[in-house]
């Protein structure tokens, strides 16, 4: 992590889909239906960032019911479907929410994702996404996109703040 980063400062995280919740993979039934499979670990990642008192946003480039469903049940701030220039969308975001980089983190695995991240003050990624997010990362996690890469990152940014211990007693009663 970069010296200059203060995580307690980090408002709202802004979250891919694809490669990141996802397992990259894009399936389609019998019907054209568009499928994903969402890794259920990270749910305590949406929810122990809520406590915290950060936003999450889910932006992704593409649009599927899928993903409409399971960040409904995720309980996120704000969806935004199908943005094929997320740095444009993000920095006009920031700009009328009168947000600076260390006021957002973001979590993403690919090239599409790259151009935002280098706007925002911490960033995140899954252990298998590209190199050049990798490179850029402030934290690396040891878990692919789609197998608990979210919970592992969000879980990373609470204990550098000092609060994953007690977010996680008063969600789960967990005594950790």
């Amino acid at each position: 992590m970069k010296a200059e980063i203060n995580v307690k400062k980090i408002k709202y995280l802004i979250i891919d889909v694809d490669g990141t919740m996802t397992d990259a993979g894009i399936y389609y039934d019998d019907h054209g239906n568009e499928l994903k499979k969402f890794c259920t670990k990270d749910a305590v990642g949406f929810f122990a960032a809520k406590r915290a008192g950060i936003k999450t946003i889910v932006l992704t480039g593409r649009e599927c019911q899928a993903t409409t469903r399971r960040m409904a049940e995720m309980k996120v701030d704000l969806l935004v479907q199908n943005i094929k220039d997320k740095a444009a969308y993000l920095k006009e975001f920031m700009c009328e929410n009168a947000l600076k980089a260390e006021d957002v983190g973001y979590l993403g695995d690919d090239l599409n994702d790259l151009q935002a991240m280098r706007l925002c003050g911490f960033v995140g990624c899954p252990q298998d996404a590209c190199e050049e997010i990798r490179e850029i990362a402030d934290y690396v996690s040891a878990y692919r996109g789609g197998s608990g890469a979210v919970r592992d990152i969000v879980s990373y940014l609470l204990r550098q703040r000092g609060e994953w211990s007690q977010i996680i007693a008063k969600l789960y009663g967990a005594g950790i």
